[in-house]
């Protein structure tokens, strides 16, 4: 009987931890009672601040709050951004993505684009911001691809687009870089003595991009390449249209081009 006595008294005293502890989780969401306008600048706050990692569950819960509404959708993309800020780049795609499938008519389309070419650019958001760091052509080319898409959708779908200008600026990064890699491939190949790989290569490069720096290495690994297989008449040809593209071509004389800055420098 006693013992039975204790038992109730300890399931009575169980349940009540069960409701405190609910009370308390209630209490414990100070956004509870909060506005979406509130809600709003407080995840803004923390955005501004650098405090992703606070700013994420209030957009989320603005998201939900806000449900239907210009704001909701203002939510996700900011959530995006802190999202990426806070290099969780997979959890920003994601949720760029779920954004342009629920809102295609939205007047923020745009900016969901841009976004999601600057996530998968993997750089800092501004015109000119990238420049200066590391040389595209030695990153992920299959993100630099995807970013060139969303940027490539955005100028021909939105071309007065306030972020169009930007957009356009890395494309021409981005496809310098790819055709810097191709060359950067064909120099690897032609250093080890796979000179039939090197050409291959190289002429991927002339094939598939048109006036970027690359090519002018390209020709010279190629005429290199025909040079060193014995090919004299390939190479009197590559020599050719190398001298009649780059007349004033270092390669040419030195076997080197004189200057040391990278071809992603602009001054």
């Amino acid at each position: 009987m006693f013992r039975g006595g204790l038992s109730m008294v300890a399931l009575s005293g169980a349940l009540a931890c069960v409701f405190s502890a609910g009370c308390a989780s209630t209490d414990d969401d100070k956004t509870a009672q909060w506005s979406p306008n509130k809600i709003y600048a407080e995840a803004k706050d923390e955005l501004s601040s650098g405090s992703y990692d606070k700013a994420i569950p209030l957009f989320e819960k603005l998201e939900g709050r806000a449900a239907g509404t210009p704001l909701a959708q203002q939510a996700q993309l900011e959530r995006a951004y802190a999202q990426w800020k806070s290099n969780d780049q997979a959890a920003a795609l994601a949720t760029l993505d779920r954004f342009m499938k629920l809102h295609p008519a939205s007047p923020a389309y745009d900016y969901a684009l841009y976004l999601k070419g600057v996530v998968n650019f993997n750089d800092n958001l501004g015109i000119f911001g990238f420049i200066a760091r590391q040389d595209l052509s030695e990153r992920d080319q299959m993100a630099s691809k995807e970013a060139f898409e969303s940027f490539k959708e955005l100028v021909t779908r939105f071309p007065d687009s306030k972020y169009t200008p930007d957009a356009r600026l890395r494309m021409t990064y981005i496809v310098n870089s790819l055709a810097a890699y191709e060359v950067h491939v064909a120099r690897y190949y032609y250093a080890r003595g796979a000179y039939v790989a090197a050409i291959n290569r190289a002429q991927a490069a002339l094939t598939d991009y048109r006036e970027v720096p690359a090519l002018e290495e390209a020709l010279f690994i190629m005429m290199k390449s025909y040079d060193a297989l014995g090919m004299t008449r390939l190479r009197d040809d590559t020599r050719r249209v190398m001298e009649q593209s780059y007349p004033k071509s270092d390669y040419l004389t030195k076997g080197v081009k004189s200057t040391q800055a990278p071809w992603w420098k602009f001054w």
